[in-house]
């Protein structure tokens, strides 16, 4: 199966994209997942001009790198976010957040998610990672008492925010993987099978797993893997460690910083957390996912430079192929 293994490079944003390509190439990674912020892809470049591409897969090759997938969460989060404030005005590139009105944001950011669509499609990808945003999110504590008609409505909205953009993604051949995250429309295992529900489970619209999100909040990565296994567009490899057994540290984070010791859970670099990585990547094998598995590093507590190496190394030691034959054929006669 040899599924490539790859760098989000959502985290690296900071320093100019044939940095990070350099460092990539150098730790042995098989190619991208490319961030599109910092001046790593500007998607509306990607998707209109052929040599601004043409550029950014010269310089891959150059490498010996490849891209199989791009991501734009920061983009997708503003479709269907409410309220619009200056979290998002933080993350939003000008021209998506303009004068700020918060329906203006919100419309700019799905155009801005079909050029997405585009972009990829003209670089070669199949797949587009990122958030939908929501609008119930802040209903999350159900108080004050939540009505299920205003529930409904949330993904009645997220439906109609992100079907036109669906169909731009149908036009042009690509997936949309959505990370099942908090404060997305899915971002635990029933708000999944809802979400899948409100679009008509159109195939354009699948996952990206990434099991950290679901370790804090006793979710099972690898069940989740196997009862949507036709989903499973993406995969990126983020670990999570829970520091709840203290009677003091709270599941929800208490508003404090990464990596405070005061925190319930931080994410932490890949192998270092309480993913189950072994029986992932054997349900990764059962489901016959063979797309990029990507490390998203996230750690706090260690250098980048650090981390991304050594988890290059720890997913390859664990990425094994399903065998070519059954250990008991060995015991036929025949």
């Amino acid at each position: 199966m040899a599924r490539p293994i790859t760098l989000f490079t959502g985290q690296w944003a900071d320093l100019p994209f044939e940095e990070v390509v350099r460092l990539a190439a150098g730790w042995g990674y098989d190619g991208l997942e490319i961030a599109c912020w910092g001046d790593h892809l500007d998607v509306r470049r990607a998707a209109e001009d052929e040599a601004y591409v043409q550029a950014k897969l010269a310089l891959l090759e150059e490498h010996g790198l490849r891209v199989w997938a791009i991501s734009n969460h920061l983009t997708g989060q503003a479709v269907c976010d409410d309220p619009i404030d200056e979290r998002h005005r933080g993350m939003l590139s000008d021209r998506v957040w303009g004068d700020g009105d918060p329906e203006g944001v919100r419309r700019r950011a799905a155009e801005e998610m079909q050029l997405t669509a585009r972009a990829a499609a003209n670089l070669g990808v199949r797949t587009v990672v990122g958030f939908t945003g929501s609008s119930i999110w802040k209903y999350v504590a159900m108080f004050p008492p939540v009505s299920e008609e205003l529930v409904e409505a949330g993904y009645r909205d997220f439906a109609d925010r992100w079907n036109p953009v669906l169909d731009v993604f149908d036009e042009v051949g690509v997936r949309f993987a959505h990370e099942v995250h908090p404060s997305e429309i899915a971002y635990d295992y029933w708000t999944t099978v809802r979400t899948l529900e409100a679009i008509g489970h159109r195939e354009a619209f699948g996952l990206n797993w990434d099991p950290s999100h679901f370790v804090w909040q006793d979710l099972d990565p690898v069940g989740f893997m196997w009862d949507f296994r036709d989903r499973i567009y993406h995969v990126d490899c983020k670990d999570a460690k829970r520091r709840v057994g203290n009677g003091r540290n709270g599941r929800l984070g208490s508003h404090l910083p990464w990596a405070d010791p005061r925190r319930g859970w931080d994410f932490v670099s890949t192998g270092h957390g309480d993913v189950p990585w072994e029986d992932s990547f054997r349900m990764l094998n059962t489901i016959g996912y063979d797309g990029p598995v990507s490390v998203e590093w996230e750690d706090a507590g260690m250098d980048r430079l650090v981390g991304a190496p050594e988890a290059l190394a720890f997913v390859r030691r664990l990425a094994f192929d399903p065998p070519s034959a059954s250990f008991d054929a060995a015991f036929s006669t025949r």
